[in-house]
């Protein structure tokens, strides 16, 4: 007995505690990623490009509508009136003259005398009957005609057909520039998102690489401050070289921690440009001095293999090319207000005047066929205003188109010299890293025997911190260039610029 009341708050204690470290065990998820793997996955990941491909399904309906003016428009309609009184009430009706019951109405198609009326009434409806014979006919119902039927049934077909409008084919010009302004835009945003995944994918491995120097030299000033302090124990030291070596440890901790921040903030913006969690454990494959080939996505090396560098191949010159046709559009369509146009409408029919809702009987058919033209004639500088400011707002996309190419014609150039900079700056930083990492294994063999000072060995720690770092550096920026190079047909202007986005 004694045993089941120790071991069942035991078994209690490990029924509850192995959920916990089961989920303990679990932890963040992690993911392993390489550059190529975070290109593939940029295209999904962003939000510009999916917004850009709405744009494109947009401008994709804006050019059906316009084509659709010069097809037929046809529309169906079903209508139901109910008459709750009526001006024609006296020709169906009992006469109201004042107030009191008349004579039956009289049907000319067939005279029904009436026995039970008084003799003056049966001589009235007679002598009606007589005269809407004689004048009549005999042909007129007013029971058939739709003047006051209490109940009306319509069901008819509308046809419309435009013969000639000056303004339609400008609209559907200016819809078609804007399709492909929209797909230059997709092409646009597709290789920027490509661009941006790749900076943060190198700027997470820049900052790590740039955390890890900083615990490098974290390490190397406490190992120097324990061997000052040792022989300062021995008196082999004086105690401003202990207190120079704790400063210099001391004022190292505060850059592991700036470094260690940063390279916090770099892999969040990581996974988050990539929708992943932002707790999870990332662990970047790709060394930052790789200098093979980046795999591109499938879209990338189409665009690679296309470019021939000639500046009205860039998106943004399509684009900007694409707005100044549209606008020029917009103005030949105002321009065309002016002009006559011709419309073609025809209206078919079937109506009946059943005595009850849904007591269809016999149809009557009702069709007709116009053709209208419209000409303006005075709008008050309606149309003259419009025209104005189209061809205002022409001249300015016409200005910017060349202020585009301008900026791409530059841009070109740009790219190059920058390519080419941050080659030579990586290849230069090799021979200076390993010359400042020689400089300092001397120094520190010269401090130990007393031929150099702590002065010397700071000086020399700091040059290999500054050397590493900007072979890192130089790393992340030559990738980066090279990137930019491949995708600068697609890229946005000024994407990819050296101190816009990247960079620690």
């Amino acid at each position: 007995m004694r045993f089941s009341l120790i071991a069942s708050p035991l078994l209690l204690a490990t029924v509850m505690v192995a959920p916990l470290a089961a989920q303990a065990d679990i932890g963040p998820t992690r993911i392993t990623l390489s550059i190529g793997d975070v290109l593939r996955m940029a295209d999904s990941a962003s939000e510009a490009v999916g917004i850009a491909r709405a744009g494109i399904r947009a401008a994709g309906g804006r050019l059906l509508q316009a084509r659709s003016g010069w097809l037929p428009q046809l529309s169906g309609a079903a209508t139901y009136t109910r008459t709750l009184e009526s001006q024609f009430e006296a020709l169906q009706g009992d006469s109201v003259g004042n107030g009191n019951a008349g004579p039956a109405p009289v049907n000319c198609t067939r005279f029904r005398p009436n026995p039970t009326l008084s003799a003056a009434a049966r001589l009235d409806s007679l002598e009606r009957g007589l005269d809407c014979t004689a004048n009549g006919n005999g042909e007129i119902d007013f029971s058939k005609l739709p003047f006051g039927q209490a109940n009306q049934w319509s069901f008819g077909l509308d046809l419309q057909q435009t013969l000639f409008d000056p303004t339609l084919s400008a609209r559907i010009r200016q819809a078609s520039a804007g399709e492909a302004a929209a797909h230059a835009t997709l092409a646009t945003a597709r290789s920027g998102a490509v661009l941006e995944v790749a900076q943060a994918y190198y700027d997470a491995l820049l900052a790590a690489r740039l955390s890890e120097i900083a615990d490098n030299t974290l390490a190397q000033a406490e190992r120097t401050q324990r061997d000052v302090e040792l022989a300062y124990r021995v008196g082999n030291a004086a105690e401003f070289d202990l207190l120079r070596a704790t400063v210099a440890r001391d004022n190292q901790r505060p850059q592991v921690i700036q470094r260690r921040t940063q390279h916090t903030l770099a892999r969040l913006k990581l996974l988050q440009l990539l929708d992943l969690p932002v707790d999870a454990r990332l662990e970047l494959t790709t060394p930052l001095g790789d200098t093979t080939a980046i795999p591109l996505p499938a879209f990338a090396d189409q665009v690679v293999a296309t470019s021939d560098g000639a500046i009205a191949s860039r998106a943004v010159v399509r684009a900007a090319g694409a707005a100044a046709d549209a606008a020029e559009a917009q103005a030949a369509a105002g321009r065309g207000q002016r002009l006559p146009t011709v419309r073609l409408s025809s209206a078919y029919s079937k109506l009946t005047f059943p005595d009850e809702v849904f007591g269809w009987k016999s149809f009557l058919t009702d069709w007709n066929v116009a053709v209208r033209v419209s000409v303006p004639l005075f709008t008050g500088g309606r149309i003259r205003g419009q025209v104005q400011e189209a061809e205002a707002a022409a001249e300015q996309a016409r200005l910017q188109l060349r202020q585009v190419r301008e900026s791409a014609s530059r841009e070109v150039i740009e790219v190059g010299d920058q390519l080419a900079a941050a080659a030579a700056t990586f290849e230069a930083s090799r021979a200076t890293t390993t010359q400042a990492v020689r400089a300092y294994e001397i120094a520190e063999i010269r401090t130990r025997e007393g031929i150099s000072t702590l002065t010397d060995l700071a000086d020399v720690r700091l040059q290999l911190e500054q050397a590493e770092a900007n072979r890192a550096q130089a790393a992340r920026d030559l990738q980066v260039a090279r990137l930019r190079a491949s995708l600068l047909r697609d890229l946005p202007l000024g994407a990819g610029r050296p101190g816009a986005s990247g960079g620690l």
